[in-house]
């Protein structure tokens, strides 16, 4: 199935070679004005062709509404939103010859022969464009209810830098580090990144990284335990995303290098709020809000389109051969997948506040 939620629901349609591609986003309350504008630099946030750290397939990935909006206003009903697919290339894929690291056997495996193999089907990231236009929308209602998303690249291959458990986090801060081009807390770290990500095309191979995502004015209380936890709801999203192989809230994994004595936030009270002071929880006990920031990680997986030669199997022959992959592919996707990341945050949250 290619619906989610519970209080809204979004499904997701099409192909990376395709007609278009597009999300059905139903239970949005009517009477938000839509700001696309906004809309539209979340979408180009995501583009590809725009640097030489991307793919060179150029899309403008402009939003045509079919329907549930009236005169840029949301009527309440679902919300139908369609992209183009303008510039593909379904030559460079052959059909027989298993991409390693693709879905190209497992869809095989479960839809036969008739999978649409071309740029990955729709198994591609390129379906990961409705879902920046959901989450844009999802982002605007979170706005209004005072509650900001941002992420930053912390990390490509083995290029590190700080992560926002250590910076004082605010609305401004969040939205400047998102209007960068490659949006780092440091620029001197993301020019060491960027680099790397050019020195692994130049060796035709492929890098990932981690990106961390943090949502502040989220008022405690929020979520449940166990199965409707909100690292539950906002994990499913993540893992939802082609690429992300690993999500951590907090200190994550390191927290098995600790102890109790220091893994805690001690509690503190100002007269008027009650706050902790550090975050190794990233904002959630119990499944619930504590009141501070929300913060995790997710884990990008290198590209798996890579032009060198790679061991395979012939499908049709049923015989080992070797591929090398051609056709038009990111070198890194992490820097591309930083806005799917926050959309897809918002989405998840949107469906429990609602």
């Amino acid at each position: 199935m290619n619906t989610w939620g519970n209080k809204i629901k979004i499904s997701i349609f099409g192909e990376s070679h395709g007609t278009a591609l597009g999300v059905v986003l139903d239970g949005i309350p009517s009477g938000l004005s839509l700001d696309m504008d906004f809309i539209r630099r979340e979408m180009l946030r995501r583009a590809p062709g725009q640097n030489a750290l991307s793919t060179p397939r150029k899309e403008s990935d402009e939003v045509e509404i079919l329907s549930g909006v009236m005169n840029g206003i949301t009527t309440g009903t679902p919300i139908c939103g369609i992209i183009r697919n303008t510039n593909t290339k379904s030559k460079d894929y052959d059909k027989s010859l298993l991409r390693p690291s693709h879905a190209d056997f497992t869809g095989f495996q479960k839809y036969g022969s008739f999978h649409d193999f071309r740029g990955g089907g729709h198994f591609s990231g390129r379906i990961t464009a409705p879902l920046v236009f959901a989450g844009a929308i999802a982002k605007q209602l979170l706005k209004e209810n005072g509650i900001t998303i941002g992420s930053h690249i912390k990390q490509i291959y083995d290029v590190k830098e700080a992560s926002f458990m250590d910076c004082d986090l605010s609305k401004d801060f969040l939205e400047k580090i998102s209007a960068k081009s490659f949006p780092v807390i440091s620029d001197d770290a993301g020019e060491k990144m960027q680099q790397t990500i050019l020195d692994a095309a130049a060796d035709k191979d492929s890098v990932g990284g981690i990106i961390e995502c943090a949502v502040l004015g989220i008022k405690p209380g929020i979520g449940s335990p166990f199965f409707a936890s909100l690292e539950s709801t906002i994990s499913s999203m993540m893992f939802s995303i082609p690429a992300v192989k690993g999500v951590e809230f907090g200190s994550g994994f390191d927290f098995a290098e600790m102890k109790g004595s220091i893994a805690n936030d001690p509690f503190e009270t100002n007269g008027k709020t009650v706050f902790t002071t550090t975050n190794n929880n990233g904002g959630i006990n119990g499944g619930i809000t504590n009141g501070m920031p929300v913060l995790f990680s997710v884990a990008i997986k290198p590209t798996p389109s890579i032009a060198k030669m790679q061991k395979t199997v012939d499908l049709e022959k049923m015989e080992n051969t070797t591929i090398q992959i051609n056709g038009r592919h990111d070198p890194c996707i992490v820097q591309r997948a930083a806005v799917v990341v926050e959309c897809s945050a918002a989405l998840a949250i949107l469906d429990i506040i609602l």
